[in-house]
């Protein structure tokens, strides 16, 4: 089963377990590719913000989209990101508003993900920090 979006193709194979909150494989062609640093739920004056798993995962999804959008790019061009969570028990406790979020924010497709378990992050207040890449037309 595939799915196009722009110049980004998105597999999911029938003999896999079907994908939720992201997709298994993604081939994308473009003319450039943008890398985008690890994002977390810093504010404009540089501190993390937000208590809860939820309100920094939206916080870093948005300077993601942001710094993906001063390349140029949307959501729709992502073609992988990574997940680094300091407590994956929570994120997975949290997937439905997590997903609630990704759609308000990024729309209804997903570039492949995967979600890594951490001790800690840069910042230690962080909970979440979002990277990846995206491949513009």
């Amino acid at each position: 089963m595939t799915s196009e979006q722009s110049d980004v193709v998105r597999i999911n194979p029938p003999t896999l377990s079907p994908p939720t909150g992201f997709t298994h494989a993604v081939v994308a062609t473009g003319t450039r590719v943008v890398f985008l640093a690890g994002q977390t739920a810093l504010d404009p004056d540089g501190k993390v913000t937000g208590d809860l798993l939820t309100e920094q995962f939206e916080v870093a999804l948005i300077n993601l989209l942001t710094a993906l959008r001063a390349a140029g790019g949307t959501p729709a061009d992502l073609a992988r990101l990574t997940v680094y969570a300091v407590d994956v028990a929570d994120y997975r406790a949290n997937a439905p508003e997590l997903g609630r979020i990704w759609h308000r924010l990024a729309g209804r497709t997903y570039p492949a993900m995967a979600v890594v378990g951490i001790t800690r992050l840069w910042d230690e207040k962080a909970l979440v920090e979002l990277d990846g890449f995206a491949v513009l037309p």
